[in-house]
C-alpha cells in the first residue's frame, strides 16, 4: 500500500474522553438511535478490513460491510438510475434526487454517493483515502488494543449510530478520531458525527467514507457550505434559522415565542430536529439531495417539520410544557404525520430566499456573535433573555409586549436588550429633537400608543441619517427587513411584501450585484445625542469602514415590478413616513402628535389601529451591546 507521509497533529488537548478501541461484544447494546461519547474507557478491538469492496459485483448490491441489514428499514430493490445520471445537468439531478429517484436502492446509494461527492469543490489539499489509510494505520497499527482521545469536537455531540453494526460503530469511532487528527482546526460541529455515520452505511471502506467526509469538510464552492465546523459559525446557523423561521413560519414562531423564555434556544436545536431526530429512512432522503445542495436544504427540511408541528399541536396542548422535548419527540414520531416524500414535496415548496441572501444573513449574524465576543475558538457559552423582564420599563408596552415585538427582530439584533433613545414625555414632541436621538442607531424599534390605547409600530433597519441623501427631496430608504406592526388591541406584524410573494420579483443576477463593495461615504449629522457617543451601543459602523458586505435584503439585489414595492422609510422637516405605494402604513407630522395609517403596497398592512389618529406617547428603542 502506498505510504503518504503525514506530519500527524496530535489531537487538541482536553478531549472528551479516551476510548481505548475495541469491538463490541455479541448482543451488545450499540446504539441505533443516538449515542452520546462520554468518558467512560470501552475496550474496542480494532480488526482488519478488505482495501476493495466492488458494489458493482458484489453477490448482494448494496451491501455494507458496516450494516445491520435487519435494522434497515427499506428493503432492496434494483437501482432505477439512469447509466448516464452522473452527466445531466445540475437542475436535472437535483430534481431526480428531491423526487427520491434513488431513494429505495442502497446500491444506487452506494454507487452515487462517492461520485456525487467527488464533484464538490475543495480545497486543493484535502486528506483522501489513501491519507487516512497511512493515518489509521499509524493510529491504530495492528490489529489490537490501543488507547486513544476522541477529539474535542465530539464533546456533547450526539453520535447517531442509526443501522451500523458492532464493526461500523467501531469504524465510525476511528474516521472521527482521523478527522480530529487531520481537521484539528475544527473545534465544534454537531453535523459531521451523523453525516459520517450515515455515509458509512454506503461505503465500501472506511477510507473511502473518510475521504467523502473530507471533502464535505473541505469545501470551498461559494455561498453553499456543507459542514458548520465551530461553535460561532454553528451558532450563526442557529441564528439564521430563527430568522428564516420568523418570516416564513409565523404562525409556529409565536407559538413557540408564546411557550419558550428564550425562542433562540429553542431554535439553536434545530439541527437535531434532522440529525439525530429524524428516523434513518428520513435522514437518508435528506442526505440525499444534501449533498447536491448543501445547507440550504437542510433549512428547508427544519422549516418545513417546524410548520408540520404547529399543524399537529395547539396553543392550549403546549402551555406548561417543555417545547424542546415536544419538537423533539415530534421529530422523532415523524412518520405518524407525514411520508418522507410528503415532507421533501413541502420543504421544496418553501419560497426561500437566494443562497446568497442566505449567506449574506448568516454573516450578518456571525458579526452580531464576534460583537458579542464569541470567536471561532469559543465553547458553548449560555445565552440570557435579551428582554429582562424584571428591569424593563416602558410607557407603552408591557415587558410580556415587548417580548413579543423582540422576538420578531432579527436573531442578530435581538442579542441585545433594549434601550431607550426617545421617548415624547422625556423629549417632548419634537421631529428634530428624533432625529437628533436616533441618528447614528440602526437598527430602531417605533412605538407609538394612541390617545384610544391602541399600540403599533415599526422596525425599522436603517439609520434615520440616511434621509439627509436624498438633499432637499423626500426619497425612501431602508431595507426589506423593516416591517410594521400591532401590538394592542391585538399582535400582528406585517413583513415586505416580497417575503409572502417572492414570486412579485426575481434576484438580480450575481454579475450585476455589488456585495462585497465599499461603504458609501455616509453625510451623518453632527447633531447627535451624547448618548451616540458611548461605547456599550450599537452604532452605524463609520464611513472609514471599507469593504462592508451588502445588507441582507437590500432592494438591489432584487429586480422589483414597481418601487412602490421598497418604499421602507422617509423623513423631512415636515413628518416621517413608513410604507408606502398606495398608501402610507403610518406617517407623523412634525409635532409628532398626529399620524395616519392605511393601506400599502410595501408591506400589504390594513391601518395598524384608527385610521386618523391621535399620538399619546411615542418610544424609539435601539440596541444596547
Amino acid at each position: 500500500m502506498l505510504q503518504v507521509g503525514l506530519s500527524l497533529p496530535r489531537c487538541p488537548g482536553g478531549a472528551a474522553g479516551a476510548f481505548p478501541m475495541a469491538e463490541p461484544a455479541a448482543g451488545e447494546d450499540t446504539g441505533t438511535g443516538r449515542e452520546v461519547l462520554g468518558s467512560s474507557p470501552v475496550t474496542i478491538v480494532v480488526t482488519s478490513e478488505a482495501d476493495t469492496w466492488d458494489i458493482d459485483t458484489s453477490p448482494c448490491l448494496g451491501c455494507g460491510q458496516f450494516v445491520d441489514w435487519d435494522k434497515m428499514p427499506e428493503p432492496q430493490q434494483p437501482a432505477q438510475i439512469p447509466r448516464d445520471v452522473l452527466s445531466r445537468p445540475r437542475k436535472e439531478l437535483k430534481r431526480l434526487a428531491r423526487e427520491g429517484c434513488w431513494a429505495r436502492s442502497h446500491a444506487g446509494r452506494a454507487r452515487l454517493y462517492p461520485r456525487l461527492i467527488q464533484q464538490v469543490s475543495c480545497r486543493l489539499v484535502t486528506p483522501d483515502a489513501l491519507v487516512y489509510r497511512d493515518v489509521a494505520g499509524r493510529l491504530f497499527g495492528k490489529p489490537s488494543v490501543s488507547s486513544h482521545p476522541l477529539p474535542e469536537f465530539l464533546e456533547g455531540c450526539p453520535v447517531p449510530t442509526y443501522c451500523l453494526s458492532p464493526l461500523g460503530v467501531t469504524a465510525l469511532k476511528k474516521i472521527l478520531i482521523c478527522v480530529g487528527a487531520l481537521f484539528p482546526d475544527i473545534t465544534h460541529s454537531p453535523l459531521l458525527p451523523a453525516l459520517a455515520a450515515l455515509l458509512l452505511h454506503y461505503s465500501e471502506d472506511e477510507a473511502q467514507c473518510f475521504e467523502s467526509v473530507s471533502r464535505l469538510i473541505a469545501s470551498n464552492a461559494p455561498h453553499a457550505g456543507y459542514i458548520d465546523q465551530s461553535f460561532l459559525a454553528h451558532q450563526a446557523s442557529c441564528m439564521t434559522f430563527g430568522d428564516l423561521a420568523n418570516k416564513h413560519c409565523p404562525a409556529a414562531h409565536k407559538l413557540i415565542a408564546g411557550a419558550a423564555d428564550n425562542v433562540l434556544e429553542v431554535y439553536s436545536e434545530w439541527l437535531s430536529w434532522l440529525f439525530p431526530g429524524l428516523p434513518f429512512g428520513y435522514a437518508v432522503r435528506v442526505l440525499d439531495v444534501f449533498l447536491l445542495e448543501g445547507q440550504k436544504v437542510l433549512y428547508r427540511i427544519a422549516l418545513a417539520l417546524l410548520k408540520q408541528f404547529r399543524l399537529s399541536v395547539t396553543p392550549a396542548g403546549l402551555q406548561g410544557s417543555d417545547i424542546k422535548a415536544e419538537l423533539q419527540a415530534f421529530v422523532r414520531n415523524i412518520a405518524e404525520h407525514v411520508t418522507a416524500d410528503k415532507l421533501l414535496e413541502r420543504a421544496f415548496g418553501i419560497r426561500l430566499f437566494s443562497r446568497k441572501e442566505i449567506w449574506l444573513l448568516q454573516m450578518a449574524n456571525r458579526k452580531a456573535l464576534m460583537e458579542r465576543g464569541i470567536t471561532v475558538v469559543q465553547r458553548r457559552p449560555s445565552f440570557h433573555l435579551a428582554v429582562d423582564m424584571q428591569n424593563f420599563s416602558s410607557s407603552t408596552v408591557t415587558a410580556q409586549e415587548m417580548r413579543l415585538v423582540w422576538s420578531w427582530i432579527p436573531e442578530r439584533f435581538s442579542l441585545f436588550p433594549p434601550l431607550l433613545l426617545f421617548s415624547t414625555s422625556q423629549d417632548g414632541c419634537s421631529l428634530q429633537r428624533f432625529y437628533a436621538c436616533c441618528e447614528g442607531y440602526e437598527p430602531t424599534v417605533l412605538l407609538i400608543k394612541t390617545t384610544e390605547g391602541e399600540v403599533c409600530g415599526a422596525f425599522l433597519s436603517t439609520d434615520w441619517s440616511e434621509r439627509k441623501k436624498s438633499g432637499a427631496t423626500s426619497g425612501f430608504f431602508g431595507t426589506g427587513e423593516c416591517f410594521v406592526f400591532t401590538v394592542r388591541p391585538e399582535a400582528e406584524r406585517y413583513e415586505w411584501v416580497l417575503i409572502k410573494k417572492p414570486e412579485l420579483a426575481k434576484a438580480v443576477p450575481r454579475s450585476r450585484q455589488r456585495s462585497p463593495s465599499p461603504a458609501p461615504e455616509s453625510r451623518l449629522g453632527s447633531s447627535r445625542d451624547s448618548r451616540s457617543s458611548r461605547p456599550n451601543h450599537l452604532a452605524v459602523p463609520s464611513p472609514q469602514r471599507r469593504g462592508r458586505l451588502s445588507p441582507f435584503l437590500a432592494v438591489r439585489h432584487f429586480l422589483l415590478p414597481s418601487k412602490t414595492a421598497s418604499m421602507f422609510m422617509s423623513g423631512s422637516r415636515d413628518g416621517i413616513v413608513i410604507g408606502g405605494g398606495g398608501g402610507q402604513a403610518l406617517s407623523l407630522d412634525a409635532s409628532l402628535l398626529r399620524g395616519h395609517t392605511e393601506h400599502c403596497e410595501t408591506f400589504d398592512n390594513p391601518p395598524l389601529c384608527q385610521e386618523n389618529f391621535q399620538v399619546q406617547l411615542l418610544e424609539v428603542w435601539g440596541f444596547q451591546s
